[in-house]
């Protein structure tokens, strides 16, 4: 989303509060007329009216027909620039939170997109393939911790074979009938559909 800038009436007031603040117009000073001004910044009067519509609505000038444009308070000059200072930081604020709003929505679409094309390729793959690869967490409730895998039986008692497992950030491939159960040791099987319920139930039935 592309900030949208300023409009110039309201940077003309903002240079002519700030030209108050820093003493170039003084309170009690007429400072030129319309026409003047239109030509000094180079718009047109309508703009300038506009302006220091502004900046009478906040009391920092008074405009009066025939009469110019009179100063009336620096801190009302002061005031005016935090207002609009503010509520451009507001405005900066809104358009990030919009831009942020927008790239998330992008990424809520490419998230799903994604995870269709995985839950596609999971249900292409279980229509091809009769085995199913699963993790497994040995938790300490487990009967089996610091007991080997052919000790256990585990492949008569599950039809599942454990193929790797990871043990801190170690990772053993193809462990074999020596590996030994142990507390938060993932282990990486393979078997049926009905692998991981059979798995759980051996290890925590």
């Amino acid at each position: 989303m592309k900030n949208v800038s300023a409009p110039l009436y309201r940077n003309i007031a903002l240079d002519i509060a700030n030209k108050i603040v820093r003493g170039e117009f003084k309170v009690g000073e007429k400072i030129s007329g319309r026409s003047t001004l239109a030509g000094i910044y180079n718009v047109s009067p309508e703009t300038i009216r506009r302006a220091i519509a502004l900046l009478e609505g906040m009391d920092v000038v008074s405009a009066n027909l025939g009469s110019g444009i009179n100063v009336l308070s620096v801190s009302a000059a002061e005031k005016f620039i935090e207002r609009y200072k503010n509520n451009e930081y507001i405005n900066t604020v809104r358009e990030n939170i919009a831009d942020i709003i927008e790239k998330k929505k992008k990424l809520d679409i490419e998230l799903e997109e994604n995870f269709n094309k995985i839950s596609d390729f999971l249900e292409r793959f279980n229509s091809i393939s009769p085995f199913v690869l699963i993790e497994v967490k040995i938790k300490e409730e487990s009967k089996y911790i610091g007991k080997k895998v052919n000790e256990v039986r585990f492949w008569k008692n599950t039809g599942a074979t454990i193929i790797a497992y990871r043990r801190n950030k170690d990772i053993v491939v193809s462990p074999g009938p020596d590996y030994e159960f142990q507390i938060d040791d993932t282990i990486v099987v393979i078997g049926n559909k009905d692998v991981y319920d059979k798995v759980c139930n051996f290890l925590y039935s």
